[in-house]
């Protein structure tokens, strides 16, 4: 592989690419399926994907990324025999972890549903079961060809598993909501193409995979080095992991710990089971599903990030490294701040066409949209720090931090729950403070550990000035073709695509990206080309 593509910024795109598609089809898919579940079956869905995604994380979410560092790390060193065999004892690991998390989600559905006050519950938690040992194998794979900087096996498999979940997901709704006119039976079916999507995508690593192991098994054996013995390659797993799996269930937890602290707070003030959950699902899928598309962009470029952070930390590259850093974080800046301007100056008709059966709660889920649309850029940053300082061998300082906000974020969410009368909005000021507390606390561990100090200005004013006119500018031409066409698909079809020319000239020819860094972006000499030509 060529220098040009196993750089940071191609194999971010690679990754990123096939986050935006993924993030595309999987936001696709919930508007229909969210329109069929409802408020109520929308709000169970969500609280049962909270607990399992907490699963995830426990048990098998941080693999990828442990083991693509621990294979970067060892192929850094040429020792291609190592990383093979550290591959096939993570495999082990998988299955152990993964039969874990299984049972319990299988087991223990019955309890968690009346922890969580979700009647129903059990029926979505008893589909996921059996998906969480097939994402840990999946992982094992995922991290294996991370860790050698081929970025497409993941990418196209994480495709592949959108397009079978997506498909799956829909035609399951639609005939457990018509067979069985429940709520729960209907977030049962939609959480079946997560199984589906997650072994089809098991399915095509594995045909890769095997199509390497000759390749693989050739350049083992030219590698003379001494194989690693299993007990130091289980604790080099598991001590990896660990601080992994603790920084990232600081993220995951606090969104199924919100749930849990939201329902019974609620609950004791009043409010029935069915307006708890129809305000959950406005949050978790309204809401949430529209600021994740954004993140998952950054999330992609965090996982690609962490590999080649660790090369150059291994090698001593402390320069480039840093170079690489303040590359990530302002690509992630120029594709969040105008998402998120776009999201608060759009968000009633956005919201309007997308769910236009979810009517209940229309207000509340434009006002959550309007002045929340701000967390993609505090959640991309945080992500993107805690990736760099754990890139940099800093795996205890992520863990630390997460930690320290999940306890101001829990607090903060309980006393504005018990203590005002704020309600889902109480959810939308803690679900913000947390990822800010985070990028703050890893932004000086940054600083004090590595030498890293992030420029505001360079990194924000730009975007941040760019955005808002791109924001203004797209306002005024959807307000203007709206009064004339009384239509709101023909107004967004006008703005959305002006808005990303208005930006992308803006932000090009204003100098954020200098021309080296422009180049490594994806289709980056077309982009320079471009710029050359306007600024002619």
């Amino acid at each position: 592989m060529n220098n040009k593509k196993s750089s940071l910024m191609v194999q971010g795109a690679i990754l990123a690419f096939a986050g935006i598609i993924t993030k595309i089809i999987g936001f696709v898919y919930r508007i229909p399926m969210a329109n069929m579940l409802g408020e109520q079956g929308n709000g169970i869905y969500s609280v049962a994907f909270g607990i399992y995604n907490v699963a995830l994380t426990l048990s098998s979410y941080s693999l990828p990324l442990a083991l693509s560092k621990l294979t970067s790390e060892r192929l850094a060193k040429n020792c291609s025999k190592n990383a093979y065999l550290l591959f096939k004892r993570a495999l082990i690991f998988a299955v152990i972890a993964g039969l874990c998390a299984f049972c319990v989600l299988f087991f223990g559905a019955e309890w968690l549903e009346a922890l969580y006050g979700r009647a129903g519950l059990t029926h979505p938690l008893k589909v996921l079961a059996p998906t969480t040992f097939i994402v840990a194998l999946l992982g094992v794979f995922r991290g294996y060809f991370q860790g050698h900087s081929n970025m497409v096996p993941t990418a196209l498999s994480q495709i592949v598993e959108q397009i079978i979940n997506a498909v799956v997901s829909v035609l399951a709704t639609w005939l457990f909501m018509k067979s069985f006119s429940s709520s729960a039976m209907g977030a049962a079916g939609a959480t079946l193409g997560t199984l589906a999507g997650a072994f089809g995508a098991l399915v095509m690593l594995s045909l890769f995979f095997m199509s390497r192991l000759s390749y693989i098994k050739a350049s083992v054996k030219k590698d003379y080095a001494a194989p690693e013995k299993k007990a130091y390659s289980y604790k080099e797993i598991i001590l990896t992991m660990i601080p992994i799996i603790l920084s990232q269930t600081a993220f995951q937890i606090s969104f199924t710990v919100d749930d849990l602290i939201f329902g019974n707070v609620m609950a004791a003030k009043g409010f029935s089971d069915e307006v708890i959950s129809s305000l959950q699902g406005v949050f978790n899928t309204q809401y949430s599903g529209l600021v994740n598309l954004p993140i998952a962009i950054v999330t992609a470029l965090a996982a690609s990030a962490l590999p080649e952070i660790a090369r150059l930390f291994t090698k001593g590259e402390h320069a480039e490294m840093n170079s690489k850093t303040s590359s990530v974080i302002k690509l992630a800046m120029a594709v969040t701040l105008p998402s998120a301007v776009g999201l608060t100056v759009l968000a009633r008709p956005i919201m309007t066409l997308l769910f236009p059966s979810l009517v209940t709660y229309r207000e509340t889920a434009i006002r959550l949209m309007a002045f929340g649309s701000i967390g993609c850029v505090v959640y991309s940053l945080s992500i993107i720090t805690t990736s760099v300082l754990q890139g940099n061998g800093k795996m205890k300082e992520p863990v630390i931090n997460a930690l320290i906000s999940f306890l101001f974020h829990t607090a903060l969410i309980y006393v504005l729950l018990k203590f005002t009368d704020l309600g889902v909005y109480a959810r939308l000021i803690a679900d913000i403070a947390f990822p800010i507390v985070i990028a703050l606390l890893n932004c000086a561990c940054l600083k004090e550990r590595t030498g890293y100090k992030l420029k505001f200005k360079e990194t924000f004013f730009k975007p941040i000035l760019i955005s808002l006119f791109m924001g203004i500018v797209t306002y005024a031409l959807y307000f203007i073709v709206n009064m004339l066409s009384k239509s709101i698909l023909i107004s967004l079809i006008f703005s959305l695509p002006f808005a990303v020319l208005v930006y992308g000239v803006l932000i090009l020819t204003s100098e954020y990206f200098g021309d080296g860094e422009l180049t490594e972006l994806p289709m980056g000499r077309t982009l320079l080309r471009i710029k050359k030509k306007i600024k002619r």
